[in-house]
Protein backbone atom coordinates (compact mmCIF):
# COMPACT_ATOMS: atom_id res chain seq x y z
CA UNK A 1 0.00 0.00 0.00
CA UNK A 2 1.40 3.55 -0.51
CA UNK A 3 1.89 5.16 2.36
CA UNK A 4 3.29 8.87 2.25
CA UNK A 5 4.73 9.85 5.16
CA UNK A 6 3.86 13.61 6.84
CA UNK A 7 4.28 15.28 9.82
CA UNK A 8 3.34 18.77 10.70
CA UNK A 9 4.55 20.40 13.69
CA UNK A 10 5.60 24.34 14.28
CA UNK A 11 3.68 27.06 16.25
CA UNK A 12 3.58 29.95 12.97
CA UNK A 13 0.63 31.07 11.29
CA UNK A 14 2.37 30.78 7.55
CA UNK A 15 2.73 27.00 6.35
CA UNK A 16 5.68 25.57 4.97
CA UNK A 17 6.47 22.20 2.79
CA UNK A 18 9.45 20.78 3.24
CA UNK A 19 11.16 18.93 0.20
CA UNK A 20 14.11 16.82 0.78
CA UNK A 21 16.62 15.74 -1.99
CA UNK A 22 17.93 12.33 -3.54
CA UNK A 23 18.97 9.78 -1.33
CA UNK A 24 17.61 11.79 1.35
CA UNK A 25 14.59 12.09 3.83
CA UNK A 26 12.64 14.56 6.26
CA UNK A 27 15.68 14.03 8.87
CA UNK A 28 17.65 16.39 7.13
CA UNK A 29 15.40 19.35 8.47
CA UNK A 30 16.72 18.56 11.97
CA UNK A 31 19.09 20.74 12.42
CA UNK A 32 16.91 24.14 11.44
CA UNK A 33 13.33 22.48 12.66
CA UNK A 34 13.29 24.14 16.03
CA UNK A 35 14.46 27.82 14.95
CA UNK A 36 11.71 27.03 11.38
CA UNK A 37 8.93 26.38 13.97
CA UNK A 38 8.87 29.11 16.00
CA UNK A 39 7.78 31.17 12.98
CA UNK A 40 6.35 28.61 10.65
CA UNK A 41 3.50 25.45 10.65
CA UNK A 42 5.74 22.86 9.30
CA UNK A 43 4.61 20.24 6.92
CA UNK A 44 7.90 17.56 6.83
CA UNK A 45 7.72 15.13 4.26
CA UNK A 46 9.29 11.67 3.04
CA UNK A 47 8.89 11.76 -0.85
CA UNK A 48 7.32 9.14 -2.24
CA UNK A 49 9.54 6.05 -1.86
CA UNK A 50 12.27 7.50 0.58
CA UNK A 51 12.56 7.07 3.97
CA UNK A 52 9.08 6.45 5.45
CA UNK A 53 7.12 6.94 2.65
CA UNK A 54 6.22 3.37 1.85
CA UNK A 55 5.11 1.44 -1.02
CA UNK A 56 6.04 3.51 -4.04
CA UNK A 57 7.92 2.14 -6.85
CA UNK A 58 10.70 5.03 -9.36
CA UNK A 59 8.44 7.72 -10.67
CA UNK A 60 8.25 10.33 -13.12
CA UNK A 61 8.13 13.97 -11.88
CA UNK A 62 4.40 14.66 -12.31
CA UNK A 63 4.18 11.76 -10.40
CA UNK A 64 5.83 12.24 -7.35
CA UNK A 65 4.03 15.83 -7.44
CA UNK A 66 0.83 14.53 -7.33
CA UNK A 67 1.29 12.37 -4.05
CA UNK A 68 2.74 14.92 -2.22
CA UNK A 69 0.00 17.65 -3.21
CA UNK A 70 -2.49 15.27 -2.28
CA UNK A 71 -1.47 15.41 1.66
CA UNK A 72 -0.10 19.12 1.39
CA UNK A 73 -2.54 22.21 3.06
CA UNK A 74 -4.49 24.76 1.08
CA UNK A 75 -1.72 27.28 0.08
CA UNK A 76 1.89 26.86 1.57
CA UNK A 77 4.94 28.21 1.17
CA UNK A 78 6.54 25.35 -0.55
CA UNK A 79 10.52 25.07 -0.11
CA UNK A 80 12.34 22.18 -2.43
CA UNK A 81 16.02 21.18 -1.60
CA UNK A 82 18.12 19.73 -4.86
CA UNK A 83 15.52 16.93 -6.56
CA UNK A 84 12.80 18.72 -3.92
CA UNK A 85 13.28 21.68 -5.70
CA UNK A 86 12.30 20.17 -9.16
CA UNK A 87 9.36 19.05 -7.14
CA UNK A 88 8.23 22.07 -5.52
CA UNK A 89 8.80 23.72 -8.88
CA UNK A 90 6.22 21.10 -10.57
CA UNK A 91 3.99 21.74 -8.31
CA UNK A 92 3.99 25.59 -8.88
CA UNK A 93 3.53 25.37 -12.31
CA UNK A 94 0.68 23.08 -12.24
CA UNK A 95 -1.27 24.27 -9.19
CA UNK A 96 0.34 28.04 -8.62
CA UNK A 97 -3.24 29.15 -5.95
CA UNK A 98 -1.89 26.28 -3.95
CA UNK A 99 1.82 27.78 -3.42
CA UNK A 100 1.83 31.32 -1.28
CA UNK A 101 6.15 31.29 -3.06
CA UNK A 102 8.45 28.81 -4.00
CA UNK A 103 11.61 28.64 -2.77
CA UNK A 104 14.52 26.38 -4.43
CA UNK A 105 17.23 25.72 -2.46
CA UNK A 106 20.75 24.20 -4.16
CA UNK A 107 18.72 23.51 -6.88
CA UNK A 108 18.82 23.64 -10.83
CA UNK A 109 15.86 23.54 -13.51
CA UNK A 110 17.77 21.34 -15.42
CA UNK A 111 20.84 19.60 -13.44
CA UNK A 112 22.31 17.70 -16.26
CA UNK A 113 25.00 20.27 -18.47
CA UNK A 114 24.06 20.41 -22.02
CA UNK A 115 24.80 22.73 -24.62
CA UNK A 116 26.20 26.11 -23.09
CA UNK A 117 24.24 24.77 -19.93
CA UNK A 118 26.30 24.36 -16.88
CA UNK A 119 25.74 21.58 -14.91
CA UNK A 120 26.61 17.44 -13.78
CA UNK A 121 27.64 15.79 -16.72
CA UNK A 122 25.21 13.04 -18.12
CA UNK A 123 27.88 10.45 -17.69
CA UNK A 124 28.23 11.33 -14.20
CA UNK A 125 24.68 10.61 -13.43
CA UNK A 126 24.84 7.20 -15.59
CA UNK A 127 27.95 6.37 -13.54
CA UNK A 128 26.09 6.42 -10.27
CA UNK A 129 22.93 4.92 -11.71
CA UNK A 130 25.47 1.74 -12.58
CA UNK A 131 27.22 1.84 -9.59
CA UNK A 132 23.66 1.90 -7.90
CA UNK A 133 23.20 -1.72 -8.95
CA UNK A 134 26.64 -2.80 -7.76
CA UNK A 135 26.82 -1.08 -4.14
CA UNK A 136 23.94 1.29 -3.42
CA UNK A 137 25.12 2.04 0.08
CA UNK A 138 28.34 3.23 -0.69
CA UNK A 139 27.27 4.84 -3.75
CA UNK A 140 24.62 7.39 -1.80
CA UNK A 141 27.45 7.49 0.61
CA UNK A 142 29.25 9.04 -2.38
CA UNK A 143 26.80 11.52 -3.17
CA UNK A 144 26.52 12.60 0.15
CA UNK A 145 30.17 13.43 0.62
CA UNK A 146 30.30 15.62 -2.88
CA UNK A 147 27.56 17.81 -1.63
CA UNK A 148 29.58 19.24 1.38
CA UNK A 149 33.34 19.29 -0.53
CA UNK A 150 34.74 22.61 0.30
CA UNK A 151 33.08 23.42 3.02
CA UNK A 152 35.31 24.49 6.12
CA UNK A 153 32.79 21.89 8.28
CA UNK A 154 32.49 19.60 5.21
CA UNK A 155 33.47 16.78 7.42
CA UNK A 156 31.07 17.19 10.09
CA UNK A 157 28.13 18.11 7.48
CA UNK A 158 28.40 15.16 5.29
CA UNK A 159 28.16 13.29 8.86
CA UNK A 160 24.85 14.73 9.73
CA UNK A 161 23.83 13.57 6.19
CA UNK A 162 24.72 10.31 6.19
CA UNK A 163 23.25 10.17 9.84
CA UNK A 164 19.51 11.28 7.98
CA UNK A 165 20.38 8.53 5.54
CA UNK A 166 21.15 6.24 8.16
CA UNK A 167 18.91 6.73 10.57
CA UNK A 168 15.98 5.08 8.20
CA UNK A 169 15.42 2.29 6.00
CA UNK A 170 17.65 2.69 2.70
CA UNK A 171 15.34 3.67 -0.68
CA UNK A 172 14.71 0.44 -2.68
CA UNK A 173 17.69 0.81 -6.09
CA UNK A 174 14.82 1.37 -8.43
CA UNK A 175 13.55 4.37 -6.48
CA UNK A 176 17.19 5.73 -6.17
CA UNK A 177 17.32 5.55 -9.96
CA UNK A 178 14.10 7.28 -10.34
CA UNK A 179 15.53 9.77 -9.04
CA UNK A 180 18.70 10.33 -11.38
CA UNK A 181 16.87 9.61 -14.02
CA UNK A 182 14.79 13.03 -12.96
CA UNK A 183 17.87 14.82 -12.34
CA UNK A 184 19.32 13.41 -15.76
CA UNK A 185 16.37 14.45 -17.91
CA UNK A 186 14.20 16.96 -16.67
CA UNK A 187 14.42 20.59 -17.98
CA UNK A 188 12.05 23.20 -16.45
CA UNK A 189 14.15 26.37 -17.63
CA UNK A 190 11.42 27.14 -19.62
CA UNK A 191 8.13 27.11 -18.12
CA UNK A 192 9.29 28.48 -14.77
CA UNK A 193 10.18 31.62 -16.56
CA UNK A 194 6.18 32.74 -16.82
CA UNK A 195 5.74 31.29 -13.01
CA UNK A 196 3.61 34.13 -11.33
CA UNK A 197 4.20 33.39 -7.88
CA UNK A 198 7.37 35.05 -5.95
CA UNK A 199 9.96 32.43 -6.34
CA UNK A 200 13.37 32.35 -3.95
CA UNK A 201 16.62 30.86 -5.27
CA UNK A 202 18.88 29.77 -2.83
CA UNK A 203 22.56 28.75 -3.67
CA UNK A 204 25.69 27.90 -2.19
CA UNK A 205 28.99 29.52 -3.84
CA UNK A 206 31.04 26.06 -3.06
CA UNK A 207 28.02 24.35 -4.71
CA UNK A 208 29.78 21.13 -7.19
CA UNK A 209 26.49 19.93 -8.34
CA UNK A 210 24.49 23.12 -8.72
CA UNK A 211 27.51 25.65 -10.07
CA UNK A 212 27.42 29.11 -9.44
CA UNK A 213 27.71 30.21 -13.26
CA UNK A 214 23.70 29.25 -12.93
CA UNK A 215 22.63 31.94 -10.78
CA UNK A 216 22.97 35.14 -13.75
CA UNK A 217 21.49 32.78 -16.68
CA UNK A 218 18.76 32.35 -14.20
CA UNK A 219 18.51 35.77 -12.90
CA UNK A 220 18.80 36.87 -16.63
CA UNK A 221 15.78 34.13 -17.72
CA UNK A 222 13.52 34.57 -14.62
CA UNK A 223 13.42 38.63 -14.29
CA UNK A 224 10.35 38.20 -11.45
CA UNK A 225 12.73 35.14 -8.97
CA UNK A 226 15.20 36.67 -6.66
CA UNK A 227 18.38 34.81 -5.94
CA UNK A 228 20.20 34.77 -2.90
CA UNK A 229 24.11 33.21 -3.05
CA UNK A 230 25.41 31.93 0.51
CA UNK A 231 29.47 32.71 0.99
CA UNK A 232 31.64 29.37 1.86
CA UNK A 233 28.18 27.20 1.89
CA UNK A 234 28.32 23.80 -1.00
CA UNK A 235 25.12 22.03 -1.68
CA UNK A 236 23.56 21.48 1.62
CA UNK A 237 23.74 25.47 2.76
CA UNK A 238 20.82 25.05 5.56
CA UNK A 239 23.17 22.28 6.86
CA UNK A 240 26.69 24.36 7.08
CA UNK A 241 24.79 27.67 7.50
CA UNK A 242 21.64 27.34 9.17
CA UNK A 243 21.49 30.99 10.65
CA UNK A 244 21.87 32.28 6.98
CA UNK A 245 19.45 30.16 5.62
CA UNK A 246 16.59 30.69 8.32
CA UNK A 247 17.12 34.58 7.78
CA UNK A 248 16.44 34.22 4.35
CA UNK A 249 13.30 32.21 4.98
CA UNK A 250 11.64 35.04 7.44
CA UNK A 251 12.64 37.90 5.45
CA UNK A 252 10.86 36.35 2.63
CA UNK A 253 7.53 35.60 5.20
CA UNK A 254 7.93 39.11 6.12
CA UNK A 255 7.97 40.50 2.62
CA UNK A 256 4.68 38.39 1.99
CA UNK A 257 2.64 39.19 4.55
Amino acid sequence: MNNLWWQTTGTGNVDLVLLHGWGLNAEVWHCIQEELASQFTLHLVDLPGFGRSHGFGAMPLNEMARHVLERAPQKAIWLGWSLGGLVASQIALTHPARVQALVTVASSPCFAARDEWPGIKPEVLAGFQQQLSEDFKRTVERFLALQTLGTETARQDARMLKNAVLALPMPEVEVLNGGLEILKTVDLREPLAALSVPHLRIYGYLDGLVPRKVVPMLDALWPNSESKVIAKAAHAPFVSHPEAFCDALTALSQRLN
